[in-house]
């Protein structure tokens, strides 16, 4: 098969066999960490190809068992066998192109998720809240944490933004398909005439820059400091706490107030700056890398209206692959959104095996 037959799939093999040789002669420190993580990586390949080869061998056999003929009813068995393994070779070769795919650099990092109302007034941001409220349940679900950044609360349980720092296992290959404007349809527990509203909120999901990715130089920036304010406008601070990072070359401009220190409201304006402008310059280079990407789902387009949810209703509708689910109670709880999100992947891996010339099977 030439897929197994790939100079590509020897080289994996022949790594795996070396660290794995490495490993066992007692290896530490900083290389054992680098060590066990290509291991981790080129596992789930190398099992995959394991079995194909395997899968392989066996119908090769098969086939043979029925060239050669002999005992009809043996013949009969083999044809049965034969046909329950031609599809799992079948789908363990589609496992092994997905997994071939070229990798998000960035899906093993956290996340800083922004949650922002938009249009539809207070009744935005209540639906605002909600939608943060479902990303901190699927977070536990996960076993990620989560920690709040900054927020600035309406009434009702509503936000007008909260920025969380979201950690864990994959958070970013798992979230990074909510960017993007999501709708919300329903009525309004202030509404006295039962009419249904329609409202929105922006969600960005940022991965979370490290230190060597952006290089922040202290000329570009611009700080301001003020005293840090409450809801109505009442000062909760008696000292200039609060912070405004901008920063000058890209105009992005970052407020922080939550902590009591300054120096704490800064470090956290910083991470949320740093992570915007890593964003910046992947979404840079994934445009000149190809112009054909930018319709593709996890575009992250923040003008793109992603997804409706309608309360009347009970459904949850994904515009970007057409599917709808009427499952809303369970994705607001957090556990219902891995179906969502799970179909939103395929559908990316499907889009990518097209591009590079699978067909999409």
């Amino acid at each position: 098969m030439s897929l197994l037959a790939s100079e590509k799939i020897d080289k994996m093999l022949e790594r795996f066999a070396a660290i794995e040789t490495e490993m066992s002669q007692g290896v530490e420190g900083d290389d054992y960490v680098r060590l066990s993580k290509e291991y981790a990586e080129l596992e789930p390949v190398v099992h995959t190809v394991r079995d194909l080869l395997d899968t392989e061998k066996q119908l090769g056999d098969l086939r043979q068992m029925i060239e050669d003929g002999g005992d009809q009813e043996l013949v009969e068995l083999a044809e049965t066998e034969l046909e329950a393994l031609s599809a799992r070779a079948g789908t363990l070769e589609h496992d092994l192109k997905v997994q071939l795919l070229p990798k998000d650099a960035a899906d093993a990092r956290n996340v800083i998720l922004e949650v922002r109302a938009g249009t539809g007034g207070d009744e935005a941001a209540i639906f605002a809240g909600d939608l943060f409220r479902m990303y901190q349940r699927y977070a536990a679900v996960r076993g990620w944490n989560v920690e709040v950044i900054s927020a600035n609360e309406s009434g009702l349980g509503g936000y007008k933004e909260i920025v969380a720092n979201i950690s864990g296992s994959g958070a970013y290959a798992q979230l990074k398909f909510e960017s993007g404007v999501h709708r919300v349809q329903r009525v309004p527990a202030t509404e006295a005439q039962g009419r249904i509203h329609t409202s929105a909120a922006t969600v960005a999901v940022l991965p979370e820059a490290e230190d060597v990715d952006v290089e922040i130089e202290d000329k570009d920036l611009r700080i301001d400091v003020f005293r840090a304010s409450g809801p109505g406008g009442q000062s909760v601070n008696t000292t200039d706490s609060a912070v405004r990072i901008t920063h000058l070359p890209t105009g992005l401009v970052v407020s922080q107030q939550d902590e009591k220190s300054q120096h704490k409201n800064r470090a956290k304006a910083l991470k949320v700056l740093r992570a915007r402008l890593f964003e910046l310059e992947r979404q840079r280079l994934d445009a000149e890398r190809s112009e054909a990407r930018r319709g593709q789902v996890g575009s992250g387009d923040r003008s793109e209206r992603i997804r409706t949810y309608n309360f009347p209703q009970g459904r949850v509708s994904d515009h970007r692959i057409n599917l709808t689910l009427y499952k809303l109670d369970q994705i607001l709880q957090g556990e219902g959104l891995e179906e969502l999100i799970q179909a939103l992947t395929t559908e990316h891996q499907a889009a990518l095996l097209a591009e590079a010339g699978d067909g999409g099977e």
